[in-house]
């Protein structure tokens, strides 16, 4: 199986691996921090604002199974693309809505669905989700990986 990446942030990395995970086609994610320019940081670094980094979710995807188009769909549909820095209850920059694109496809596809979501009526506001390209993922402490699986009622 060759597979391909795709990192996206929508807020608090838990709900929206949790989202991934479930998907066919998705063979693993782990959340961390990307986008912005400090070296290694932690979670109470991120949760400072000044490090430039989002909450992230670094997935490994078969697009034989399932495609980026598909990968971004539900990208879309996971969260509110037009608040800046928040989600829900949670509010910073680590939280902004954000796609890492690693390839040229990705960055077309990126820009290309974030126009088309802006120009469908679907919000009343402008989509504020930056597209960027992907630099460094830094891996977040391990109690966040899988937190949604590990916390969930049995």
């Amino acid at each position: 199986m060759e597979t391909e990446r795709a990192t996206f942030g929508a807020g608090c990395f838990w709900g929206v691996e949790a989202a991934f995970s479930q998907v066919k086609g998705v063979a693993s994610t782990q959340v961390g921090y990307a986008g912005g320019s400090f070296k290694n940081p932690s979670y109470e670094d991120v949760c400072s604002g000044k490090t430039g980094h989002a909450e992230v979710v670094d997935i490994e995807y078969d697009p034989a199974k399932v495609s980026y188009a598909e990968l971004l769909d539900i990208f879309w549909k996971i969260h509110d693309p037009t608040t800046p820095n928040r989600q829900g209850p949670d509010t910073g920059s680590q939280y902004r809505s954000i796609i890492l694109f690693h390839n040229a496809e990705q960055e077309a596809a990126a820009k290309e669905a974030k126009e088309h979501l802006g120009k469908s009526g679907r919000y009343g506001r402008p989509i504020v989700t930056e597209v960027a390209p992907f630099r460094e993922f830094y891996h977040a402490e391990e109690y966040h990986q899988k937190y949604y699986m590990k916390c969930k009622p049995r």
